[in-house]
């Protein structure tokens, strides 16, 4: 099923619209939806390297409104929404305990998600079912989603079709393992 649509996703590049169907996938993909936007991003800014950032900027918009729109799921339809988005993931077990320490940590959970593999949606719906600071919400996915799809656009726009398999199959390990070094980082710096 996944596959079906993914192959669907990949089509609609084409389509005349297709960069409202990428504010479309964008949104959805920030709450709910499995496809990540990338994969519509990717061959239309392999069509259109002159628009690479316009698409990057559509994509990065609707993204972070479809995820103000994970927060209200989380925030007022945890229990009739949310819940069955975090069971369909997976996530559901690990929210009681998740919770308790999440709001300390939230803004570093939307960035890491907002640029590695890790299903965005969850941490959005998260963010609003433990009541994260939604200025700190806004800010930390801003800058998250920013960087995802600028720096693919940057790559894409500046190395071309070359680059698309290194996007597709390591830039989301790259992006992890950045995060993981970020994170060493900071912890010895720290502790020290």
């Amino acid at each position: 099923m996944i596959r079906a649509l993914y192959d669907w996703v990949i089509g609609l590049a084409a389509h005349p619209r297709a960069l409202w169907i990428l504010a479309l996938v964008s949104f959805v993909e920030s709450s709910v939806f499995p496809i990540p936007p990338d994969v519509l991003m990717i061959p239309m800014i392999l069509a259109a390297p002159s628009r690479a950032f316009v698409i990057a900027g559509v994509a990065l918009v609707s993204s972070v409104l479809g995820g103000m729109f994970g927060y209200y799921i989380g925030w007022g339809l945890f229990e009739t929404v949310g819940r069955p988005v975090l069971e369909f993931y997976g996530k559901d077990a690990y929210f009681e305990e998740f919770s308790e320490r999440y709001n300390a940590w939230g803004a570093w959970a939307v960035l890491v998600a907002g640029v590695t593999p890790f299903p965005y949606k969850v941490i959005t719906i998260l963010s609003g079912a433990t009541g994260l600071n939604f200025v700190v919400f806004m800010v930390a996915s801003i800058i998250a989603r920013g960087l995802r799809f600028f720096i693919v656009a940057w790559l894409l726009w500046k190395f071309g079709t070359p680059i698309r398999d290194f996007i597709e199959k390591r830039l989301g390990l790259m992006f992890t393992l950045f995060v993981i070094i970020l994170g060493a980082g900071f912890y010895l710096v720290k502790f020290l």
